[in-house]
């Protein structure tokens, strides 16, 4: 019965996946998903806010995910993370390559020993600079390498350190012969010496990775792979240290010329002046500082406030990376920047740098990860991982300060598009992009600092809790109702039937004309051969070429008598229905039976009265903006009925009646002395008080009965004393009861109305 209530819309079906996300949202739909909410709240930005924390599902079953959904998955990523990795494993690979090079150089003074020991004659003496596996340079130390890879730099723009090597000035590899004098086997002896020497040497390095680090950085290394595998080390570690504050250190220490550590060295010293500058009152000048050093850092650095946050958010990087650690392992790690920064002055200004940042707003970085895994990672993979935890953290920080202050807007759509992938990336889109969908529909409009409903807004408000009814409606199989009788006049319908004198002349011609025919094809019509030897001979009869109609032919549209009313929906707006959500079904039935009067039923009147303490006419656009505000103590259901009745008195013709939702006994009565309302409850004697509010509105009601007007009563408390006066004032009035729950007050309300409606068809 209800389906023609309903707008048909098209739908789209897939098999769920769990990837499935609403594309282009529908105005409606957003609307239709925090319409409840907000008649429930009457606030539009708090509903708005909870539909996206919440996410929305489609009509066509597709799921927009909310921030709620958001912050979960995030969430697991991080515990994702923290349970598959192992922070140990940072140290436990720089000790392996330590472990690799020292092996690597024993192999390698071993390979010299092993060549030297070979016999020489006159004809090879001059290739023993050149053995196979030595692969010396030009400039390496002669005599099969005695001196191995002497005059390697320790540290840049430092002078160079011998370690272990033996006597320098040998003749270089591939002269052809020893210079005079020199005794092969002597030679042969002094090999073994210093081989011993750096065998002792590599033996009594110091346990912990710094001591080697440092040790080795003196050391000149026999074998040549040893010794590129060291400079690897030295690299990567300069450049993870340099890299925590700046990103385009791209070189690291060891190959910087001594005018590059120079320059690093003031700029430095100028980013710490600027600090103390800033603490001090005083206005850094940081555009020039920018212009003289701006190479040493990423893009989107605009103001001092920007580079700051920049180098904190790479310092922390490595604060996470040390305070996750074990505390042996981060001293060793802490030992070991230290080493590698080599230059003391530049370890100094670096070491106030870090202070001072620490000292700025946000400079509390410190962050200590639970990791649980099993994986191992190294120094680059675990800054690299301290960087998407770090990232994760802000993200997670951003989301809940949109849970908090309301608006989306401060989320990083990038970084969550880098950190989470692109379908969060693209459900934020949608998130921010609701309020603005609704805006360009027509259906919110900004008043100052607030969105409010536009007329349009508040129509789709009222269809959709309409539909809801309905919809319940439909699952309890209402629709099955007869009409009582059928009548004549009103509006047509699409139904036809058989013309009867006195009908209105509304013709069907198509269902005429067919009936016309039809009739034609019941009797033997001329030029039809009227036996089997009238059609072997060929004899026929004129055709007939036209169409007669008879009364009998005639079909006209059924028509139904709708008769007109005018209602008075009163609600009872006292503290009691707030607290007992009453409140928010009686609104919700009202703003339905607002839509379905305007949309199906336009010559009827509705009016809303609330009434507590006082009573008072609601227009149609206050309807949604109902709030709590609006209760107060009090059931003043004696002015509510006068306020009703003179309303309906604007009218003189058609039904009238008024719909009384309650939850109580009028507790206002009118005082003629004091000529003023008195509430029960602010006097000596509520009984007395309240036994008069009573007898005031049955008087009341008979006015009403008197000028015609039926008043329907929807009880939704149910106990004696409120029984009997239903019982009292539907006597006076014959007006019906019904007692229900908050919840099926707009189901049987509808039905109540539409049942009023009187509906007659012909027959």
């Amino acid at each position: 019965m209800f389906k023609r209530w309903f707008f048909n819309r098209e739908h789209t079906y897939s098999r769920w996946d769990g990837s499935q996300r609403i594309e282009g949202l529908d105005a409606d739909e957003i609307l239709d998903a925090l319409a409840d909410d907000y008649l429930r709240n009457n606030d539009l930005r708090g509903a708005m806010q909870r539909l996206q924390m919440n996410g929305m599902q489609g009509q066509d079953g597709q799921r927009m995910m909310g921030l709620r959904e958001m912050l979960d998955r995030l969430r697991n990523q991080k515990q994702s993370r923290m349970g598959r990795y192992n922070m140990s494993g940072v140290m436990d690979d720089i000790r392996e390559k330590l472990e690799a090079i020292k092996q690597h150089e024993r192999e390698g003074i071993q390979r010299r020993l092993s060549e030297t020991g070979q016999p020489q004659n006159p004809d090879d003496q001059g290739q023993q600079g050149n053995q196979p596996g030595d692969q010396e340079q030009p400039g390496e130390q002669g005599e099969a390498g005695l001196e191995g890879q002497q005059g390697q730099p320790g540290q840049s723009g430092q002078p160079s350190q011998r370690g272990q090597s033996g006597q320098g000035g040998q003749p270089q590899a591939g002269q052809g012969s020893l210079p005079e004098g020199i005794d092969p086997a002597a030679l042969r002896k002094m090999l073994e010496q210093m081989a011993q020497k750096k065998q002792d040497f590599l033996d009594q390095l110091p346990r912990d990775p710094a001591g080697q680090i440092r040790e080795l950085s003196d050391y000149d290394f026999m074998d040549a792979q040893a010794r590129e595998e060291f400079q690897e080390l030295l690299q990567m570690m300069q450049q993870q240290v340099m890299q925590q504050f700046f990103q385009g250190m791209q070189q690291s220490l060891q190959q910087m010329t001594p005018e590059d550590v120079a320059r690093m060295r003031e700029m430095i010293q100028a980013l710490n002046q600027m600090l103390r500058d800033r603490e001090a009152g005083r206005e850094p000048d940081f555009d020039s500082f920018m212009e003289k050093y701006g190479d040493f850092f990423g893009p989107g650095i605009n103001s001092l406030d920007d580079l700051i946050e920049d180098l904190q958010r790479r310092s922390a990087q490595m604060q996470a990376v040390m305070d996750s650690l074990p505390e042996d392992q981060r001293r060793e790690l802490q030992e070991m920047m230290d080493q590698i920064i080599g230059d003391d002055r530049l370890r100094v200004d670096m070491a106030e740098l870090a202070e001072r940042l620490a000292m700025q707003p946000g400079g509390d970085f410190r962050t200590k990860y639970k990791f649980s895994g099993d994986e191992p990672v190294t120094l680059t993979e675990a800054m690299g991982l301290m960087g998407e935890l770090q990232g994760l953290d802000e993200l997670e920080a951003q989301m809940n300060a949109a849970r908090r202050g309301g608006t989306l807007e401060g989320i990083d759509n990038e970084r969550l598009r880098n950190l989470m992938g692109e379908e969060d990336a693209a459900a934020l889109d949608d998130l921010k992009g609701m309020m603005r969908e609704l805006e360009e529909a027509g259906l919110i409009q900004r008043n100052g600092n607030k969105w409010e409903l536009t007329s349009q807004g508040i129509r789709k408000v009222g269809q959709k809790a309409l539909q809801d009814m309905f919809a319940q409606l439909d699952k309890d199989a209402f629709g099955q109702h007869a009409a009582e009788r059928r009548g004549a006049g009103g509006e047509r319908t699409d139904e036809t039937k058989p013309y009867v004198f006195g009908d209105p002349f509304l013709l069907d011609l198509q269902g005429t004309v067919m009936n016309a025919i039809e009739r034609g094809e019941r009797v033997t019509r001329p030029g039809t051969p009227t036996d089997l030897n009238a059609a072997s001979s060929g004899v026929f009869a004129a055709p007939r070429t036209s169409l007669h109609l008879t009364p009998d032919d005639f079909e006209v549209y059924r028509t139904e008598l709708i008769t007109q009313a005018s209602t008075v929906l009163m609600i009872d707006m006292s503290m009691s229905m707030f607290y007992s959500g009453a409140s928010q079904a009686a609104k919700k039935m009202a703003v339905a039976l607002e839509s379905l009067i305007r949309g199906q039923f336009p010559r009827d009147n509705l009016y809303v009265v609330g009434f507590s303490m006082n009573a008072r006419e609601y227009k149609r656009e206050e309807l949604v903006e109902i709030s709590e505000v609006d209760h107060s103590q009090g059931t003043n259901t004696v002015q509510g009925l006068v306020l009703a009745r003179h309303l309906l008195a604007r009218h003189k013709g058609g039904n009238k009646q008024i719909i009384l939702v309650t939850d109580g006994d009028p507790t206002v009565m009118w005082n003629k002395d004091e000529k003023d309302w008195v509430f029960a409850y602010h006097t000596y004697d509520p009984d007395a008080v309240s036994q008069m509010a009573r007898m005031q509105t049955l008087v009341e009601a008979q006015r009403c009965t008197r000028e015609g007007i039926t008043i329907n009563t929807f009880m939704l408390v149910r106990n004696p004393r409120l029984m009997d006066f239903v019982s009292e004032l539907s006597q006076i009035n014959r007006g019906r009861a019904f007692f229900t729950a908050p919840e099926d007050l707009g189901k049987y309300l509808l039905v109540d109305y539409l049942a009023s409606k009187q509906v007659f068809r012909q027959g």
